[in-house]
């Protein structure tokens, strides 16, 4: 089995998850549940619905076990329905009416299960003039404001891969609601419908960038603002070999550790003057390209500037600080991301890799005692 030995370490053990298979946001949140110990039972459709990529190789499966449904099939929901009765979280991310009209909605599921927290995942929400529509990452966080604050002001806006739209503010809204639902469950004995949608998340990501619109500490424009390139010791510098630093030295005192360093004492006035930022960049900018990056890494390690180099994917877990913390992990010859965040009493680990469609059907029939889920298959 491809994801073997899934069940119990960490603060969710015990508590059961029926994931209807999909992409983006909701294969996230079902793997951020699965690493905090859930036991997630992916429901993979007969012709696949993942990412274009070997199954073998989508992290987002980690930690699971996965049956294969055919929820258009005649017995396919009642199939679906026989977890639910035994789960405590349902997580789907269908548009609007589609698990309805698939006989696995929330009114069917809870009539089968009261206590049932059931979360659903959409990037425009549930109700809404867009609510019916197609749409991805980069449209949802468009119109919340967010993509158009991000970027240099002469240049079209930078597009965060889908980090900030389908996981920020998407899946972690969405495990944040499910495991209060949870909560709420257990202590009164009643389920709900959680809404989680990528605009309500994303726009909630902005709530001190809109406090600072409002109290004139903001600029509604790029590259204008302290937080976003606009401020000369707040951003990102190429070096000599044409890779880049992040400095991020705000504070008086780290400001003035990071201009002695980088030999530029001489504008150490010029933190606050705005008419002086112009001329501080372009020192900024010469001075970092004098030398290499790891030249750079080497003169700032150890010291309080905030400045760190700009690593690559690949490079990233080879750090020395993320590498002590066990930040990466390496699990059936895939780096990975480890489980975060982490727990003093019930630490969690990656347990199983990417579940294959199907694999673990006869374990959760057993397991779970669905024996219907059986049906139609050669386990």
């Amino acid at each position: 089995m491809a994801a073997a030995g899934t069940a119990g370490h960490g603060p969710l053990t015990g508590v059961r998850v029926v994931e209807l298979a999909g992409i983006g946001p909701g294969p996230f949140a079902a793997m951020l549940l699965a690493d905090l110990g859930a036991d997630v039972v992916r429901v993979d459709r007969p012709n696949g619905a993942g990412l274009a990529i070997d199954p073998a190789y989508d992290v987002t499966n980690r930690n699971k076990r996965s049956v294969i449904v055919d929820l258009k099939a005649p017995d396919g929901a009642d199939r679906v329905l026989g977890l639910v009765e035994r789960a405590d979280v349902v997580i789907e991310g269908f548009r609007p009416g589609v698990a309805e009209r698939l006989g696995v909605g929330p009114g069917t599921c809870h009539a089968r299960n009261p206590k049932l927290v059931y979360g659903r995942m959409t990037g425009w929400g549930q109700d809404g003039p867009l609510a019916p529509c197609a749409g991805h990452d980069i449209a949802y966080i468009a119109l919340t404001g967010t993509l158009g604050m991000i970027g240099a002001p002469d240049q079209p806006p930078a597009v965060p891969a889908n980090l900030v739209g389908d996981y920020a503010g998407g899946s972690l809204y969405l495990v944040v609601g499910v495991l209060a639902a949870l909560h709420h469950a257990r202590a009164t004995g009643a389920g709900q419908v959680v809404d989680a949608a990528i605009v309500d998340g994303t726009a909630h990501l902005t709530s001190m960038i809109h406090g600072m619109l409002a109290a004139g500490g903001w600029q509604d424009r790029r590259g204008a603002n302290l937080l976003d390139g606009g401020c000369p010791y707040y951003g990102t510098y190429e070096t000599a070999d044409g890779r880049y630093m992040a400095v991020g030295a705000l504070e008086a005192r780290f400001y003035e550790e990071f201009v002695q360093l980088l030999g530029l004492g001489e504008h150490a006035s010029a933190r606050k003057d705005l008419s002086r930022w112009d001329e501080l960049r372009e020192a900024v900018a010469a001075r970092f390209k004098t030398r290499t990056r790891d030249e750079w890494t080497a003169v700032f390690e150890g010291s309080d500037a905030c400045v760190a180099p700009v690593l690559s994917l690949r490079e990233a877990p080879h750090h020395p600080h993320l590498a002590a913390r066990g930040t990466f992990v390496e699990h059936g010859g895939i780096t990975q991301p480890a489980p975060a965040p982490r727990f003093s009493a019930t630490p969690t680990a990656v347990r199983g890799g990417p579940a294959l469609p199907g694999t673990d059907t006869a374990d959760v029939a057993r397991d779970w005692d669905v024996p219907d889920l059986l049906k139609g298959t050669t386990e």
